[in-house]
């Protein structure tokens, strides 16, 4: 499945909730799906830079893709950055340089963030496509 159509799944997903309350707690439910960082990994180089809440991030290249793993303190924003991480992981580096990520505004849920949170998503959005910079074609 490519980013589109990854993008699509969960724009549907999210339609599926008619209240902003219930968006948050699936994405909620999304965070506590992934696996757990392992706690020598989150150290302050893998720590999200500006976010209210803690938040690492981590990836690996393994066979031409970007592998991504995740964590933080907030629940909330655990569910955020597993929003990136289910359209992102698992493409090349060159494929996610250029995803638009600006899907997450038809999700509704940016508006109901406070506005640290909602930057907070351009950061990981913007970590992510740092760390395949690094494994791209084009660097």
């Amino acid at each position: 499945m490519n980013i589109e159509a990854k993008k699509e799944e969960l724009l549907e997903e999210l339609g599926f909730f008619q209240d902003w309350t219930e968006r948050y707690e699936y994405v909620i439910g999304l965070g506590k799906k992934l696996a757990p960082m392992p706690q020598e990994k989150q150290t302050e180089d893998r720590l999200i830079k500006g976010c209210q809440s803690q938040v690492w991030l981590d990836a690996h290249y393994s066979d031409g893709l970007m592998h991504y793993e995740a964590d933080s303190d907030s629940l909330i924003t655990k569910g955020m950055i597993a929003l990136f991480i289910r359209v992102l992981d698992g493409e090349s580096p060159d494929t996610v340089l250029k995803a638009d990520m600006e899907f997450v505004e038809k999700t509704g849920l940016k508006e109901h963030l406070a506005p640290t949170r909602a930057n907070a998503l351009n950061l990981m959005a913007t970590q992510m496509k740092k760390l395949a910079l690094e494994h791209s074609e084009g660097k």
